[in-house]
């Protein structure tokens, strides 16, 4: 019998409308949603179910994508649906964090807030971008960009694709090396910062004051790490990583071929797209995987 694995998007993922089924048709789903209401002082319904600009503002956007994936997660847990091992995208781990039960929702939705302030405040708009890479392996982006100062590979996601962030000309340098070296396509992204790159080092130091005074717990379900991609098993590891995964790379490819060799078959992807379903069937032909995003599609873990 194999594993299966509960992992979380990232920021990127369309979040308005999402989640509005849990809210309206389950008791746990708008609890979750009215907590984060009170917990921010402003109408999580409201930001994600109506459409408005503040979405695509990194401290709003972090918020409300939490929101979503963890009221979906306690409605699948309260149905009796548990993993065996979770993971997350970039903000996605504190939904990890939260389905491991390193962290109560509370506290995963307060955390995410203040690292989207902390991530908008650290570099002034114009300043920094990130590149997908598409159609060249990870080892060949690595040789090109690590000699360049000031960009670095944010997101390893799956073969094919891999982001590179840094200042705007760093950026654009190393797209005009990486498509001389071979590189199929180089996209600029539509985002807000330079994510997962040294320029957030300050932010990442300040959240890691923040969760000095966030209570963790050693995990009950196994959580693989963004910046390491091997598993967590003590508290006291959390916090060093999350401070260190604002300004460091991603290893997601890696950590989805870590579960892989641990045995898991099974990948269930909780929260607005389908991303990281795209992601996993690229990494391995020969493991199933499933998005959630409405109520509607809890039918498909039957099929697992």
């Amino acid at each position: 019998m194999g594993k299966t694995a509960f992992i979380f998007p990232g920021q990127g993922a369309q979040v308005c409308g999402m989640g509005q089924d849990f809210y309206e048709h389950t008791e746990t789903g708008r609890k979750i949603f009215d907590q984060a209401s009170e917990l921010l002082g402003f109408s999580m319904p409201e930001l994600c179910f109506e459409k408005n600009d503040r979405l695509d503002i990194t401290e709003y956007t972090q918020a409300a994508m939490v929101t979503v994936s963890v009221a979906m997660l306690k409605v699948m847990e309260e149905q009796g649906f548990r993993p065996d091992v979770t993971a997350g995208l970039s903000l996605g781990e504190y939904c990890a964090l939260a389905a491991s039960g390193v962290m109560t929702p509370e506290d995963a939705i307060l955390t995410v807030r203040r690292r989207g302030i902390l991530m908008q405040e650290a570099v002034p708009a114009g300043i920094g971008g990130m590149s997908a890479v598409l159609g060249m392996n990870a080892e060949a982006i690595d040789q090109v960009v690590d000699p360049i100062d000031g960009v670095q590979v944010a997101n390893y996601n799956c073969p094919g694709q891999i982001v590179i962030s840094g200042s705007l000309e760093a950026v654009a340098q190393a797209a005009e090396q990486l498509k001389a070296a071979g590189a199929r396509r180089v996209l600029p992204l539509n985002v807000s910062g330079p994510f997962h790159s040294a320029l957030l080092k300050e932010a990442g130091e300040k959240l890691g004051k923040f969760l000095e005074n966030v209570k963790l717990s050693d995990p009950v379900i196994p959580y693989a790490a963004n910046v390491t991609a091997e598993y967590v098993t003590r508290a006291e590891e959390v916090k060093p990583l999350l401070e260190r995964q604002v300004y460091s790379s991603v290893k997601w490819q890696q950590s989805v071929e870590r579960m892989i060799a641990d045995g898991v078959d099974r990948f269930v992807e909780i929260g607005p797209g389908k991303t990281l379903t795209g992601f996993v069937k690229k990494i391995s032909r020969d493991v199933k995987a499933v998005n959630i995003e409405k109520l509607d599609d809890l039918e498909k873990l039957k099929e697992l």
